[in-house]
């Protein structure tokens, strides 16, 4: 049987009742285009946001879907938020219900992802505190189910992982609220939970790669395959275990750097989600063009 898009929605927990929502309403929730998808210690977004369970044929998602809004020219906008691992990181990344998250935002309406993400650097001008939005991606993982699309001839163009105009956009709008933000770059995404041995680390940065994280694939191409807009942004917390003979990688110390910057990262990204245009003028909503889906999208 295919999975259907259905989409069952019920508040848990209405924090604020906004008024002046620009989008319509999906089984009476307000739709939104727009997604933020939170990294290691990015568990909010949004002020004065509704938190929605939204049930999937992939199970549940990491945690209920908070929609709040964003002021903008024309008036507040609909951005939904999601953490990657869920409420006190209740996910670890090689367990995170990848299918599930993006399916449930897309049956909000979110057709445009922005994923800030905790990274190591594999090159030493990329200190912690560094922003980077990556363009590549290598799949290092080895448990992960990173398809809908169990049945029939379904072969998503992968070339470039990440929407180019997304991804311009991010680097626009983090440039107008000065912030410097590295353009370009492959990140490598390796199974966890554990952190890389130094050899590993090495044999990563010898190929010319500049991040390793735990997420972030397969989440990009379930992105992909859902014809969604998907872009990084990659927070660097800490130098690789190869960069350096004396130092290794630390859970307290990637948490650490990474809540030194949250709230950084947070205002920069109001601003990007603000900022973006909701028309898709890329190839992303025409992902599926000749083919027959085996599942039906929500």
């Amino acid at each position: 049987m295919r999975p259907r898009g259905f989409l069952r929605i019920r508040d848990i927990r209405a924090i604020s009742t906004e008024e002046g929502f620009a989008a319509g309403r999906l089984g009476g929730v307000t739709a939104a285009e727009i997604a933020v998808i939170g990294g290691s210690g990015f568990y909010a977004f949004l002020d004065g946001a509704v938190e929605h369970v939204v049930e999937t044929p992939y199970g549940s998602p990491s945690a209920p879907i908070a929609v709040g809004t964003v002021d903008t020219d024309s008036g507040p906008r609909p951005v939904a938020f999601l953490p990657r691992h869920g409420r006190r990181h209740k996910h670890p990344a090689h367990v995170v219900p990848y299918r599930a998250n993006l399916w449930a935002l897309r049956s909000l309406g979110v057709r445009q992802v922005v994923a800030p993400c905790a990274v190591g650097s594999l090159r030493p001008e990329l200190g912690p505190g560094t922003l980077v939005a990556p363009d590549q991606l290598v799949d290092r993982t080895t448990s992960r189910v990173q398809t809908y699309f169990d049945q029939g001839a379904c072969h998503i163009g992968f070339a470039d992982p990440y929407c180019p105009r997304l991804r311009g956009e991010v680097l626009g709008s983090m440039s107008t609220q000065d912030a410097d933000v590295v353009d370009g770059g492959t990140m490598v995404v390796i199974e966890g939970p554990r952190f890389s041995t130094r050899a590993e680390s090495q044999w990563y940065a010898a190929q010319g790669w500049s991040l390793v994280t735990l997420t972030g694939h397969p989440e990009a191409v379930l992105a992909r395959e859902l014809a969604l807009c998907y872009a990084p942004v990659a927070l660097v917390t800490d130098l690789d275990a190869g960069l350096a003979a004396e130092e290794a990688v630390s859970q307290a110390e990637v948490f650490r750097v990474f809540a030194e910057h949250t709230d950084r990262l947070r205002r920069l990204l109001r601003g990007v989600v603000a900022g973006l245009p909701l028309k898709r003028d890329c190839a992303c909503p025409d992902v599926h063009e000749g083919m027959t889906l085996p599942v039906e999208l929500p």
